[in-house]
């Protein structure tokens, strides 16, 4: 295993608890966030929606707006404009918080550092100018934000797993921010080649303001998982799009744990590039006081006979802890033969916390083999906790089960032993600090 430091700039438990958790009732709604510029805007709908759109349905002016497949692409950061709360993207985000992130500006030096460890067998890391494929061939920016990433990063780390490749071990990239009031901008290029298989493992930790695109490009019949670690300091703020691209018979693992920062913004966006590809999100999240974690996903069947599964949970404690999760799928026409399904459920552990969550389904053809979704959010269900009472479990160990049983369907599906160690000790902690 070979390791290599880059800086930012230059490189640019329980089945039944958890199902007695999961079936908790809805939150209630919640009021828009004001712009940057404090216009006046209305009150957002209710916060359990769940938006349809069928076959045959004729489309109103307001579900075009909403239509996740039209939005507006471009590299030039000049064809996006700085969000406002009355666009339904940025709705529910606190858009005072993350404004340095909107700003076009330079990356300082040395305010994210990269370090790089690639398994034994593997290539060496690379970078990617702008313009140079395989970079911009899949990811291409939604936003601003992400604009200004693209723009402001003039190489891209770019980690590659050969044609027939298999790994003993992971792909790792420790991304460290080294000041809360230091600007980075990162852009990451993961790519399984054909028949390959490798996992990939972001580690983001210290604190910057730090804008960041991850392209993946999974060959054809190839296997890429990658799980994405956010344990920033408190300070920090972070704002990162995901943007994959599945080949035929290709899989991909996508996981999202996001347990620090002041505010992290997180968008997941996967498609298919042939028949036959599977794509599966899971996340986590762990909402402290004052913390604002949100999460938007997008799974677009382009492709007919592919299958996406989304699982997302997330737990909140503290006075103004808040969450948002946003699950769009879009089923298009010519995507025959698509099974899919998004579930998000959130766990309230304490008075002041919200979670939002908002999953959307989109339909354009009937020959279907299936679609679905759920959303949940509520707090410790009683009769669960009176049941593990009743068999001598002090209330605080009964909350503490609750919640480890919550958790264990998302942390138990990811691939590295080390990590489902990190996570359920950071969990541990985290309840430690509220249930004491």
């Amino acid at each position: 295993m070979s390791t290599t430091d880059m800086k930012g700039p230059e490189s640019t438990g329980d089945a039944a608890v958890n199902e007695a958790v999961g079936h908790a009732a809805g939150a209630a709604p919640v009021a828009a966030q004001t712009t940057v510029d404090e216009a006046d805007v209305p009150a957002a709908p209710e916060l359990e929606e769940e938006n349809l759109s069928l076959p045959g349905q004729e489309t109103s002016a307001a579900h075009a707006a909403l239509n996740r497949g039209a939005r507006k692409r471009s590299f030039e950061v000049s064809d996006h404009e700085v969000p406002k709360s009355h666009v339904e993207e940025w709705r529910f985000t606190p858009l005072r918080r993350f404004a340095p992130l909107f700003q076009d500006v330079a990356t300082d030096d040395s305010a994210v550092e990269y370090q790089v460890e690639v398994p034994e067998g593997a290539s060496e890391p690379g970078t990617l100018a702008i313009g140079q494929a395989p970079r911009g061939t899949v990811l291409v920016p939604e936003d601003i934000a992400s604009a200004i990433a693209s723009a402001r990063s003039e190489q891209a780390l770019h980690l590659t797993a050969a044609k027939n490749g298999a790994y003993d071990a992971p792909f790792r990239i420790d991304i460290a921010g080294r000041g809360a009031d230091r600007r980075g901008n990162g852009h990451i290029v993961l790519e399984t080649e054909e028949s390959s298989s490798a996992i990939f493992v972001l580690n983001h930790t210290g604190s910057a303001q730090y804008a960041q695109n991850v392209e993946m490009i999974i060959g054809d019949n190839s296997t890429m998982t990658v799980i994405s670690l956010h344990d920033w300091d408190d300070d920090a703020i972070h704002i990162a799009t995901h943007h994959a691209r599945v080949g035929r018979d290709a899989k991909l693992k996508h996981v999202a744990v996001t347990l620090g920062g002041s505010a992290v913004r997180f968008n997941a966006i996967g498609e298919y590039g042939g028949p036959g590809g599977e794509i599966e999100k899971l996340g986590l999240y762990f909402s402290d006081e004052d913390q604002f974690f949100e999460n938007r996903l997008f799974v677009d069947h382009s492709a007919p006979h592919c299958t996406s599964n989304v699982a997302y949970k997330g737990a909140l404690q503290g006075k103004k802890a808040r969450s948002v999760w946003v699950g769009d799928v879009l089923i298009r026409k010519e995507a025959e033969g698509t099974n899919t399904y998004e579930l998000n459920r959130n766990l309230v552990l304490t008075e002041g916390a919200r979670a939002d969550s908002v999953p959307n389904l989109e339909i354009e053809t009937g020959e279907i083999e299936g679609a679905g979704h759920a959303a949940a959010t509520g707090r410790f269900d009683d009769e669960q906790l009176f049941y593990l009472r009743a068999r001598g479990i002090s209330e605080l160990e009964a909350r503490r089960l609750v919640v480890r049983g919550f958790f264990a369907e998302i942390i138990q599906q990811i691939d590295v032993p080390e990590i489902r160690e990190r996570l359920s000790a950071s969990i541990e902690d985290e309840l430690a600090r509220s249930m004491n």
